[in-house]
C-alpha cells in the first residue's frame, strides 16, 4: 500500500525519506488507533533497517520517526464497599473457601499482579514481619508488606485448609488445587468472576481491577506516589501515575457530592 502511494510521487519504495513517511502517516493514519498505526510503523522499521544491513539504502528514513501517543487507559474503578463485599463471598467453612479468601484478601493487600500471587512459594512469605517476597518482571525482587487482616486469612488457610486440599501431598506452592498443584492464573481468573457474582459486582472483574483499587485505594488516603510505585513494581513512575487520575476523579466527584458549593 505504501509502495502504491509513494508511485504517486513518483518515488520508489527504496529512496524514500523521513518526510515521505511522516506523510503518509498523517495522511493514512490520522484516524487510526495508535497502537495499530505504532504496529505498522514497526513494520516499516524493521523493513528499513534490514534494507540498511543489505545496503539497499545508504540511511534510515524511519530513524526519527516516533510512535503514536496512546491514549490514557484509565483502569475501571472497585468502590471500598465492593472490595469489602467480593472478599466476603468465599465460604470459610470450606477449606477452598479458606483458601480463596486468603486470596483475595493478599492480591488486595498487597497489589501483586495475578501471576506473582499464584508464583508464591511457602518460603516466599514473612508471617512475623508481614512481609512477602516477590519475584516480579525481569525477575527483579521486591518487599511488600501485607496488613494484619490478610495475615489473619493466611494463617486460617494455612493451619486449617492447606493441610486439607494437599491430602499429605506436599510441595511449596503457596496457594494450591485439589490435585495438589499450584493455583493457575485461569483458574483464579475464573474465581474471582465467580465470587464477583455472588457479591451482586455486575461490571466486569479481574484479579487485575483488585491490583487497581490497591493502588487507587492507597493514593486516596494519602500515600505517596513513589511508594505506590515502589510496591507495584513499576519500573518507571510513569506508569503509575494513571492512578493519580482516577484518585483525582474520584476526589472530584466527592467534592461535586458533598460540598455545598459543589
Amino acid at each position: 500500500i505504501y509502495a502504491d502511494w509513494a508511485g504517486t510521487l513518483d518515488h520508489r519504495l527504496d529512496d524514500s525519506s523521513e518526510s515521505d513517511l511522516s506523510s503518509y502517516f498523517s495522511l493514512k493514519h490520522a484516524s487510526t488507533r495508535a497502537t495499530s498505526a505504532n504496529r505498522r510503523l514497526t513494520v516499516f522499521k524493521r523493513y528499513f533497517r534490514w534494507a540498511l544491513r543489505e545496503r539497499f539504502i545508504s540511511a534510515d528514513p524511519t530513524l526519527k520517526l516516533q510512535s503514536a501517543r496512546q491514549a490514557l487507559r484509565v483502569p475501571k474503578l472497585m468502590s471500598e464497599a465492593q472490595v469489602e463485599s467480593l472478599l466476603a463471598a468465599p465460604d470459610e467453612d470450606t477449606p477452598l473457601g479458606l483458601r480463596d479468601r486468603a486470596m483475595l484478601e493478599l492480591i488486595y493487600a498487597s497489589g501483586l499482579r495475578v501471576s506473582e500471587l499464584v508464583g508464591l512459594k511457602t518460603f516466599h512469605l514473612g508471617m512475623n514481619e508481614g512481609v512477602l517476597r516477590v519475584m516480579g518482571k525481569g525477575s527483579k525482587e521486591r518487599l511488600v508488606p501485607f496488613g494484619q487482616v490478610a495475615r489473619q486469612a493466611i494463617e486460617r488457610y494455612l493451619l486449617a485448609a492447606r493441610p486439607a486440599i494437599l491430602g499429605g501431598r506436599q510441595t511449596d506452592d503457596l496457594f494450591v488445587t485439589g490435585r495438589g498443584s499450584g493455583m493457575s492464573r485461569v483458574m483464579f481468573w475464573m474465581l474471582v468472576k465467580k465470587y464477583a457474582l455472588r457479591a451482586g459486582i455486575t461490571s466486569p472483574l479481574s484479579p487485575h481491577t483488585l491490583r487497581h483499587a490497591f493502588a487507587t485505594h492507597l493514593l486516596n488516603h494519602g500515600a505517596d506516589l513513589r511508594a505506590v510505585q515502589m510496591l507495584l513494581g513499576h519500573a518507571d513512575i510513569s506508569t503509575t501515575t494513571i492512578y493519580t487520575h482516577v484518585a483525582r476523579e474520584r476526589l472530584k466527584a466527592l467534592h461535586a457530592q458533598h460540598h455545598p458549593r459543589g
